[in-house]
């Protein structure tokens, strides 16, 4: 017997959105704590405190993430906002993948997959012909969803003190890419 059901990933939808809308700012906040959590939980053995989380969240802007240099991208899983990403133009050929998110009671149905094949295209469409990101060590399932998905390391473009490892993606057609 075939299984007929959908699957899984078959049930996000990823569009560009406001980075200042409502539903934006609550995937940001979550994103946030969720990678500050685990920051303080590596290093200090503790979570954060709402004070710690939320100036560290205001220190933190996304307000680059809109046009004319940059985007924000929404995944829906069903009609309801639970990921999301966001690029910054570097360059007049890269763009920079920030605040890439699912949130965790979703990881594993293909919202990552769908979400970054979204993040590609939106990147054309800014004219990127290249992306680039860095984030930590310890976020292991992020680094593999990269891996994944035609990411490779590369040298540091970058630096700050959560910048532990960098990957880029060409987005050029191979013939371009000598």
């Amino acid at each position: 017997m075939t299984n007929t059901a959908p699957r899984r990933s078959d049930l996000w939808a990823v569009a560009t959105a406001d980075v200042t809308a409502p539903e934006a700012l609550d995937l940001l906040r979550e994103y946030y704590y969720d990678v500050a959590n685990r920051y303080y939980r590596l290093h200090f053995d503790r979570e954060g405190t709402p004070e710690e989380l939320e100036s560290g969240l205001a220190d933190s802007p996304s307000d680059d993430l809109a046009a004319p240099d940059g985007l924000f991208l929404i995944g829906r899983h069903d009609g309801a906002a639970h990921s999301c990403a966001g690029l910054r133009r570097l360059d007049a050929a890269t763009v920079e993948l920030t605040r890439v998110f699912v949130r965790p009671g979703l990881r594993g149905t293909g919202g990552g997959a769908v979400l970054l094949a979204a993040v590609d295209r939106a990147a054309r469409s800014l004219g990127a012909e290249r992306i680039v990101l860095d984030t930590r060590l310890d976020l292991v399932e992020a680094r593999a969803l990269y891996l994944r998905n035609g990411y490779r390391e590369i040298p540091a473009y970058s630096s700050g003190p959560y910048a532990q490892i960098w990957y880029g993606k060409n987005l050029a057609p191979v013939e371009q890419r000598r």
